[in-house]
């Protein structure tokens, strides 16, 4: 269904806490009303008001909101024991299913003495169960397909804990099993002592993982907005000494009073029989039962009265930020046709204010790097309206008064009619989108959309659905409607001024409240009226002529090439019912840009899109293509530079013209690259804050050998750039390289052509691509210490990296599998020591990468976070995995965990529309591609234990590792 905006933006600012996640490329991106001037640091005059009630969490909507029917597809059941369920019949992707189990518990549900604890028990699901011992759950799930971290996961968020299974089958076997394993998580764990203490570190290493300066300013606004009210205390991650402390008391007593079959629900989508599926879940979870009395339902508070008061944010390596926040009691009203009118207008009303901000960040001298504005339920317990924005570099003052004046513009003088439309144009696109993909959204979508609503009072209703009530919502919408709930946003308590900042500022506090009762002051000019707009790239001349068309039978794909050298492939499919994907792919990539100095490539993702068109600016195409479904994303490939959106049926057309348009005439608005230039500093500071954060930003240089076409720029060297650097480095290539284009989806091969013939095919002569022939790139020289990178982040952070050389992907595209699998063994290795055995991490991670345009270049590689005091410990546990797989064959069931989720994944993959765009990436300049795409799934049937213990051999050897720690500041 879609999502009510108040609750979807929640989404952006929550904090939830996945146990079973499975962690570079190049560049980074962006970071994401007359109100009187009110006395500052108004004295508190106690709360809101009392918490409204709203409805029971512990029924389904529907049997309350009459007005509103659920999706017909969905049924949705309750079993003696309360136990909710949803079961629906769903077959995109064929074969596939996934379950999701929510518990109506989190961490608001905790006492003081179990901070964390909440979480800690989603990490104890996995170790061991009255029919199930510890370490053996996830075998299971992988013997069956599921891959740890990808389709078997799990979450804590404050008001909730969810576990998730995607499954790559729905036979009876894998289906029983996946429902036997949630059963015992509902009611089955033992939580033993001795697992406890296993467990103990891994949860550990995930707090210093979550614990970022972005972390640690979130918990203090939280704080600040919330204040005195219970979710600002308890984060889920928990404190540091209760899970310390941890003992089997404290968890077992969240289990039993939290665990409880009236609290919970079971989600089953997939391509399965649902009476079937109905009765399994009869079956197994009906003898569910409580194991003791309830625990009581959190106390959240209620929002504090108050008016204008700031606060300062001090936080080493964060971003600077600042924050115009109102806060109200929260809407408890049961879901409604006339609930969703008052979501709608909401909805209307903030994509106006957010427009307005792009517009002010896309002038020449943009007040602010990036600014948004939300309207969110937070936990039910406090509706709160914010605006944000991303300063430049000490230039907080001009980003606060720049917010200040579009919130109280927007209040003062309220929004046009155009406004609306636009925005309804915007938004009915979106929805007619979903209602034309409804028979083929895929399942664990669908799954998520569920568990989305579970929070919630809303009935899931079906895209159809959505799309009447939207215009039944909008009819006669009138700016007074809009101008009245701008005016609601804005009335709560407040305005609550947070500025953020990585170092102080002079005066602190005090600077911030005088310089906002100086901003708050200054009176606001009424909003320019909108210039009318037409699409200007609606011809590129006579269309192109096709001079070859070749049919590839057996992959359901046809290459084309036009007079002009145009190259297009195309793969019409029925995955997802008016989803169509496209890219171009022009010139040579990284492989075109200098080898000899730094490049300004790395902020080519933000500055090609934001840089507008020739004849239209950027702010301009997104208002006069609102009512379309279409993507301009940019991004340098090895061997390209490629545009590439996501479109429907009745738009194809306009978004080729916008892709060419992007190709044949940027816009090259110099303001894009130096806002862009201008976040830098920003963002490097961020990346240097933490071991991560420095890993992904040099990482892909280092295993380049140090080319500089993978390096990410310092600030000097960033500050040395011009926009005229920037159009020198890529003009060339966009203009004269040649030219691909890959169509994938819900259209014919006629329509396709057509489309490129009418734009890409009209353009002037292009060269014939041809296979690339570059210089090997060298992957660095084995290193006898670790390389060593330093962090300014937490003094128990660090990164321990090991990666072997290995070979490229076409040459040999059976070799590269193999090695691919062992990659894979080796993330089994990782995680059954360092998180099982040893405890001492949250995320081992290990894989293998094998280039297909750089012959001989590839990689093993492993890494994990841990303190700087285990690092050697890691190494030496790699060494002594490695020489293991070198020494034997593995074994029958560890080749099986490995090769099953594996296989299955690629089974997934090729039933979407985005395997195939870039599985047909230069196809038909290289038929090895081709070849690669056909023997995929024998290929990695026939791997053996011996294939793996003889790629080991080759290549995992100890005198041809490279290794690399990111240690902090000052560590030894």
């Amino acid at each position: 269904m879609f999502r009510p905006f108040r609750l979807a933006v929640l989404a952006a600012i929550s904090f939830g806490l996945a146990s079973c996640a499975g962690s570079g490329g190049q560049g980074f991106a962006l970071p994401h009303m007359q109100l009187p001037a009110l006395p500052m640091a108004a004295p508190k005059t106690g709360t809101l008001g009392p918490l409204p009630a709203g409805p029971s969490e512990k029924v389904w909507p529907q049997s309350y909101a009459a007005d509103l029917p659920p999706d017909p597809a969905m049924r949705f059941g309750t079993l003696p024991n309360g136990l909710r369920y949803v079961v629906m019949h769903n077959a995109t992707p064929p074969g596939q299913s996934s379950l999701r189990l929510r518990i109506g518990a989190g961490s608001l549900e905790e006492t003081d003495a179990q901070q964390g604890l909440a979480h800690f028990l989603e990490h104890m699901a996995f170790d061991g169960s009255t029919h199930v011992p510890n370490g053996e759950m996830i075998k299971i799930l992988e013997r069956h397909g599921l891959a740890f971290g990808a389709d078997t996961n799990a979450q804590t968020s404050w008001a909730e804990t969810e576990y998730k299974l995607d499954l790559p089958k729905s036979d009876d076997d894998t289906v029983d099993s996946s429902l036997m394993l949630l059963r015992e998580v509902a009611g089955e764990l033992t939580i033993e002592p001795a697992a406890i203490d296993k467990e103990r570190g891994v949860v550990l290493s995930e707090e210093r993982l979550r614990d970022t300066p972005g972390y640690r300013v979130l918990k203090q606004n939280f704080q600040f907005l919330l204040q005195d009210q219970l979710p600002a205390r308890r984060f889920p991650i928990g404190k540091v000494d209760v899970i310390q402390g941890a003992n089997h008391t404290l968890i077992d007593d969240f289990y039993r009073k939290y665990y409880r079959p009236d609290d919970a629900v079971l989600i089953a989508v997939g391509d399965f029989d649902p009476d079937a599926m109905e009765a399994k879940i009869k079956a197994k979870f009906g003898d569910w039962t409580a194991k003791g009395p309830a625990g009581p339902d959190p106390d959240l508070g209620a929002p504090l009265r108050r008016g204008t008061t700031t606060n300062l944010i001090v936080e080493p390596g964060a971003a600077e930020t600042v924050d115009l926040s109102w806060i109200a009691l929260p809407d408890r009203s049961p879901d409604s046709k006339a609930r969703r009118r008052r979501d709608v207008i909401d909805q209307i009303a903030f994509a106006i204010l957010n427009r307005r901000l792009d517009r002010l960040v896309r002038e020449d001298d943009p007040p602010f790097v990036s600014a948004a504005a939300y309207r969110a339920d937070m936990f039910h317990s406090a509706e709160v309206t914010t605006i944000q924005a991303t300063a430049h570099t000490g230039d907080w003052k001009s980003a606060l008064a720049a917010i200040d004046q579009e919130a109280r513009r927007l209040s003062q003088y309220g929004v046009s009619a155009d406004e609306i439309a636009n925005e309804v144009d915007s938004l009915r696109a979106q929805r007619k989108e979903a209602a034309d993909g409804e028979a083929t959204r895929t399942t664990p979508a669908i799954a998520e959309d569920i568990s989305g609503t579970l929070a919630t009072p809303e009935v899931e209703t079906s895209p159809a659905e959505d799309l009447t009530l939207l215009d039944e919502d909008i009819k006669g919408l009138t700016p007074a409607e809009v101008n009245a709930a701008i005016k609601e946003a804005f009335a709560g308590s407040g305005p609550l001024v947070t500025v953020t900042t990585p170092t102080p500022i002079d005066g602190g506090d005090d600077a911030v409240r005088t310089s906002f009762a100086q901003i708050a002051g200054q009176s606001v000019a009424a909003p320019k009226a909108g210039a009318v707009l037409s699409w200007p790239y609606d011809s590129f001349g006579a269309p192109g002529v096709v001079a070859e068309r070749k049919e590839i039978d057996d992959l359901d794909t046809v290459f084309v090439r036009f007079e002009n050298g145009v190259r297009l492939t195309v793969k019409p499919t029925k995955f997802v019912t008016g989803q169509i994907l496209v890219q171009a792919r022009i010139g040579g990539g990284e492989l075109a840009l200098p080898s000899d100095r730094v490049t300004t490539a790395w902020a080519a993702g933000n500055v090609m899109p934001e840089a507008g068109l020739g004849r239209i600016s950027a702010q301009d195409t997104d208002q006069v293509l609102r009512s379309k479904i279409l993507g301009r994303q940019f991004t340098v490939a090895d061997n390209a530079f490629v545009f590439s959106g996501a479109t429907q049926p009745d738009d194809l057309q306009t978004q080729l013209q916008l892709l060419a348009a992007s190709a044949s005439d940027p816009g090259w608005r110099p303001e894009a690259f130096a806002r862009m230039r201008g976040a830098a500093p920003t963002i490097l500071t961020q990346l240097d804050a933490t071991s991560d954060g420095v890993l992904n930003r040099h990482l892909s240089r280092l295993l380049h050998s140090g080319d500089p076409r993978w390096s990410i720029p310092d600030a000097a060297e960033i500050a040395a750039q011009s926009p005229a650097q920037f159009k020198a480095d890529l003009a060339p290539a966009l203009a004269s390289g040649p030219i691909e284009i890959v169509i994938v989806g819900d259209t014919t091969v006629d329509k396709a052509i057509e489309a490129v013939a009418a734009t890409f095919g009209a353009l002037p002569p292009r060269p014939a691509p041809t296979a690339p022939n570059p210089a090997p790139i060298a992957f660095p020289a084995p290193t006898a210490a670790p390389i060593v990178l330093t962090h300014k982040g937490r003094a128990d952070q660090a990164v321990g990296l090991i990666a072997w050389p290995t070979d490229d992907f076409l040459s040999d595209t059976q070799r590269a599998r193999t090695v691919s699998l062992l990659g894979a063994v080796l993330q089994l290795r990782l995680t059954d020591q360092l998180r099982k055995a040893e405890s001492v991490t949250y995320s081992p991670a290990a894989g293998a990468v094998a280039s297909n345009v750089f012959p001989h270049y590839g990689y093993v590689i492993a890494q994990v976070e841990l303190p700087p005091g285990k690092l050697d410990g890691f190494f030496a546990d790699v060494a002594q995995i490695t020489a293991d797989l070198r020494a034997k064959p593995v074994s029958a069931d560890e080749l099986q965990r490995a090769k099953l989720p594996a296989f299955d994944d690629l089974d997934k993959r090729r039933h979407t529309n985005a395997y195939w765009l870039n599985a047909l990436a230069g196809a038909q300049v290289d038929p090895r591609e081709i070849a690669a795409i056909r023997t995929s799934e024998p290929q990695v049937q026939r791997v053996t234990a011996e294939d793996i213990q003889k790629a080991a051999q080759t290549y995992l050897k100890d005198d041809r590792a490279w290794k690399l720690e990111v240690k902090p500041v000052g560590a030894h």
